[in-house]
């Protein structure tokens, strides 16, 4: 029933893809999404070097058989890397899907991709940026509305629109993202005419996801009021789970503090702390508003087969009705 462009292009069980999310896609994290019957992705900007990255491919090689993907980073970072180097690494490895997510594609290492084969897939929050790549040779794009953790670009378009205009704006398949939690939120971007579906809040919430256990309860005790966007001032908004020190981002902006200042608070390692030691105002983690559709803390597996079981009765009942 639920066999689509994307799990047929990508040879997926499930037309689910785990979004790609800062110091959690780990090689262990993506594993388990992949082996749960969606497409696990590892974000290649959390290894601070060729031979990091080399080993946390040869380690997930080891954990699954089955499809996964590199996301290759093209948002400004603390850390400069070369993507080129990256781009080395996964195709000596033998990776054959590969996603872009950020500012504009290098156009060079693009073409890279399209003369080693690989599948591609970019995430954007906007019409023209999927157009855009699609001329420059994706083979599939994923769009994410406003109600999306991390990302959301200066647009604020929700996903309601946004997926549907896709689909009738680019010739190739488009993943829909964007306060997907459960089955119900899959039947409904496939019927806006998504090949698949994309989701982070969610994952964060599982048994798997390599943060703490008191920040995954308090992300379970969480509303859909309980997030907010950041770093707007600066060009880099992102809705994030609201604690204090995401509140101390948004004093800062209001007084118009520089970029060192905001990334300061929005810096990587104080999010690593809040993930291993569970201080849940350490730093800021990227959260969306679907974080209030999140009851439970299930392995990934149970969340797939739940959400797929629960779109087959959602679309059961509406052949009935």
């Amino acid at each position: 029933m639920f066999q689509t462009k994307m799990t047929e292009m990508l040879g997926v069980q499930y037309p689910i893809v785990g979004g790609t999310m800062m110091h959690i896609s780990t090689a262990e994290f993506t594993a388990a999404i992949s082996n749960a019957g969606g497409l696990g992705i590892l974000a290649s900007a959390i290894y601070p070097s060729r031979e990091s990255f080399g080993e946390a491919l040869d380690q997930l090689l080891d954990l699954t058989d089955r499809p996964f993907a590199v996301n290759l980073n093209l948002f400004p970072m603390m850390r400069p890397i070369d993507n080129n180097d990256y781009l080395d690494v996964l195709l000596e490895k033998g990776v054959k899907i590969v996603e872009t997510s950020g500012h504009s594609a290098p156009e060079a290492l693009c073409a890279r991709f399209k003369e080693a084969g690989l599948t591609w897939i970019h995430k954007c929050v906007g019409i023209r940026y999927a157009l855009k790549v699609q001329d420059m040779g994706a083979d599939m794009i994923t769009v994410v509305g406003y109600e999306n953790g991390g990302a959301t670009g200066k647009l604020d378009i929700g996903t309601l629109v946004l997926v549907p205009q896709a689909v009738e704006s680019l010739r190739v398949p488009v993943i829909g993202g964007g306060g997907v939690s459960n089955g119900r939120g899959l039947v409904a971007l496939l019927a806006l005419g998504a090949q698949g579906v994309i989701i982070g809040t969610r994952l964060l919430t599982t048994r798997e996801a390599p943060i703490h256990e008191a920040l995954k309860k308090a992300l379970v005790q969480a509303s859909e009021l309980d997030t907010m966007l950041v770093m707007r001032s600066i060009g880099a908004t992102h809705r994030v789970w609201t604690n204090a020190a995401a509140r101390k981002i948004t004093e800062l902006e209001a007084n118009q503090a520089g970029l060192p200042e905001i990334l300061n608070i929005a810096t990587g390692e104080k999010a690593k702390k809040m993930y291993r030691e569970g201080d849940l105002d350490a730093g800021i983690i990227s959260c969306g508003q679907g974080v209030g559709m999140a009851h439970d803390i299930p392995t990934i597996k149970e969340l797939f087969d739940r959400m797929m079981s629960e779109a087959a009765g959602v679309v059961k009942g509406l052949a009935v009705n």
